[in-house]
């Protein structure tokens, strides 16, 4: 556990020794809320927050992600990543850091060494990927992609998948080895002014092997579509 704690720390602290300012590489920040949205099915309402914010200079910045998943107003998982980013070729940015789950109603918790990196893909993909290590021989990874079609310049057509894997069961948190669940989305947004987007959709998910027995068990859907609702904004 020690020992964990002190990658986790080293792989934050080092990297940022190598910030620097200048005059013609000014400090930024942005902050993007992808996705603020509710998901209907029969079983009730979920809401799920998905946002960034990055702070730094052109090759260097350090990066917050989280993602909250609410239940009929229960909050039942939080994801919080802290990264440090690298640009390492054009459109793309080698990321490293920590990674922290939180599961409020079992009170459990998962931590994770980050590697991974995000970027735009030919063909205008934007692609984020990453590797997890974990306590405990834990190792995880994900991948996800998406796609902008431009039907006019405010009307926007995004499909978009997220594949998850496990390296070990986790019975705890139903997580079970090799490919734990894919969720895909078409999400049709209608741009107010580019910082702002009210959006309608579908998604659908779907879990697998014994991620999908646990879910069984657990009484919960293997599969389920969505009908979705929110909004996309950044400034």
């Amino acid at each position: 556990m020690k020992i964990v704690n002190r990658l986790l720390i080293i792989a934050l602290l080092l990297p940022a020794t190598t910030f620097a300012a200048g005059g013609d590489d000014p400090l930024l920040t942005k902050v993007m809320v992808d996705q603020l949205e509710n998901r209907e099915t029969d079983e009730g309402t979920e809401t799920v927050l998905d946002a960034q914010l990055w702070v730094g200079y052109d090759l260097n910045k350090f990066w917050f992600k989280t993602e909250v998943e609410q239940f009929e107003g229960e909050t039942e998982e939080i994801e919080v990543q802290a990264l440090y980013s690298r640009a390492i070729a054009p459109y793309w940015d080698l990321q490293t850091g920590i990674r922290r789950d939180t599961y409020p109603e079992t009170e459990l918790e998962r931590n994770w060494l980050v590697l991974g990196f995000e970027g735009l893909a030919p063909y205008f993909f934007e692609v984020d990927a990453a590797v997890y290590l974990g306590e405990n021989g834990r190792s995880a990874a994900r991948v996800e992609a998406e796609y902008e079609f431009m039907f006019t310049q405010r009307l926007v057509l995004s499909p978009e998948v997220e594949i998850n894997l496990s390296g070990k069961d986790d019975p705890e948190i139903g997580i079970g080895t090799g490919l734990t669940d894919i969720e895909a989305g078409l999400r049709l947004r209608y741009e107010i002014r580019r910082e702002f987007a009210p959006y309608i959709g579908v998604n659908w998910s779907s879990k697998f092997g014994q991620t999908a027995d646990y879910a069984e068990a657990a009484g919960e859907e293997k599969q389920k579509s969505q009908l979705v609702a929110g909004f996309k904004f950044w400034f």
